[in-house]
């Protein structure tokens, strides 16, 4: 009976029966990448969908570049906006019908959040994938992430695994070849997204306790969101805090649900090249991550919101905010037995090896689950590059990482709400695909 029924879903994916879909992206000073990433959304394998790309009031040449690609012209346009956003100054559609199924809607400035809201206003499809800009999907992407819906009617939210596009090979907005990136620092990262969504967002789903679908890459029942009142403009951890509310919101309204990842790479995005970026958006996710657990401490061992209560928001407040913090106190501590001669090297050692090789098993089995699952980092060189990486990694990167999120707290108690601007280096003819992570 389930044979049968994938069957038709499979059948239906690729045809106009198939559940529509807006592919909504917000665009600010992208003047770089623009053409190139509308490009790969227009071209991707799915019969049923449009895209929505929301400019946030750039200061560049974002507009222009896009209306000259594209041959648009300003269109006569009416909003029902279920949601509050920032003002719509125009809407722009093609004259080449090629580009039929795009739109551009262009406002006034109002951050990542409003400018999703925006799009999901203007959207009348059933389902909404929420995208960075400057992503590079993978043409079967949609197909992937709206089966989901289609096996399921309890499907509310579909994640996606993000892969880090460094020194892969990009042409026209397309994957051309995965490369293991030459920079140091983007490498280390490849280990730690493939730790984090192969091993603890994909348990997460299994267990229908994900809070978190990355803001690269998501897709929402669109209703859904309306009823949940859309992305919330206070935080800058607007994915995360999105779908922790829509559970909420499904738990006290006593309705079944799941949030489902996909396994599958489907969407490449960059990873900051240099510390003062790397910093930043660490800096950034530390915000975010207080932000939503202090809106929704009622979810806090809260029996009431089952799993979401009992387990996945304990987990992020200790393991994911409340981690790093610890981790540099006891450092600072360890630097005051140090000065004062307290120090008790054999334990000291024991317990440093001990996590140090705790360390090796987790990422080695990560690079095993990659080698044996999706096969992206075949070479011999490159699996032996992640693995010395892997080596490394707690004694050159990782401080990195907690000093972020230390300083993130900090400017949380300083007030600071900005989302810090990243860097951009655009395409590189059909070398460097180098698109924004979030």
């Amino acid at each position: 009976m389930k044979r049968r029924k994938l069957y038709r879903v499979n059948d239906l994916i690729g045809s106009p029966m198939a559940p529509s879909v807006s592919l909504i992206a917000p665009a600010y000073n992208e003047g770089l990448t623009i053409v190139e990433n509308i490009r790969s959304m227009i071209s991707l394998e799915y019969n049923n969908y449009d895209v929505i790309v929301v400019n946030d009031g750039s200061k560049d040449d974002t507009l222009r570049n896009v209306i000259e690609a594209f041959d648009l012209v300003e269109v006569p346009f009416h909003v029902n906006a279920k949601v509050n956003t920032k003002e719509i100054v125009s809407v722009y559609k093609s004259l080449n019908r090629s580009f039929k199924k795009l739109t551009i809607v262009n406002k006034i400035n109002g951050g990542k959040a409003d400018a999703l809201n925006a799009g999901i206003n203007v959207s009348s499809s059933r389902l909404v994938a929420c995208i960075d800009v400057d992503c590079i999907l993978e043409n079967d992407a949609l197909q992937r992430m709206v089966k989901p819906f289609m096996e399921d009617s309890s499907v509310i939210a579909s994640g996606g695994v993000v892969r880090i596009a460094n020194s892969c090979e990009v042409e026209h907005g397309k994957l051309l070849k995965v490369n293991l990136p030459t920079n140091s620092l983007a490498r280390f990262q490849v280990l730690e997204y493939l730790r984090a969504f192969l091993l603890s967002r994909m348990a997460w789903a299994r267990l229908n306790g994900l809070l978190l679908i990355s803001g690269a890459f998501g897709m929402f029942d669109r209703k859904l969101i309306l009823m949940a009142g859309g992305y919330s403009t206070d935080t800058v951890g607007e994915d995360m805090e999105l779908v922790v509310r829509m559970r909420s919101m499904m738990t006290r309204a006593k309705r079944k649900f799941k949030v489902t990842m996909i396994p599958d790479p489907l969407c490449w995005t960059e990873a900051p090249s240099t510390n003062e970026i790397l910093a930043k958006q660490r800096n950034r996710w530390a915000r975010g991550t207080y932000e939503v657990l202090k809106k929704h401490t009622y979810l806090f061992l809260n029996t009431k919101y089952k799993i979401t209560g009992l387990f996945g928001y304990p987990f992020w407040f200790f393991f994911e905010w409340m981690a790093p913090l610890l981790e540099f106190s006891g450092l600072v501590y360890f630097v005051f037995l140090l000065l004062t001669g307290s120090v008790s090297w054999t334990y000291f050692l024991t317990l440093l090896v001990m996590f140090y090789c705790f360390s090796i098993f987790i990422s080695s089995f990560t690079l095993y689950a990659e080698e044996i699952s999706f096969y992206k980092y075949g070479q011999v060189k490159d699996q032996l590059k992640l693995l010395f990486a892997a080596l490394l990694e707690p004694f050159v990167y990782h401080p990195k990482v907690v000093w972020s999120s230390v300083k993130g707290n900090l400017d949380i108690m300083k007030g600071v709400k900005s989302w810090g601007e990243m860097t951009r280096s655009g395409f590189k003819k059909v070398k460097i695909a180098k698109p924004n992570t979030q």
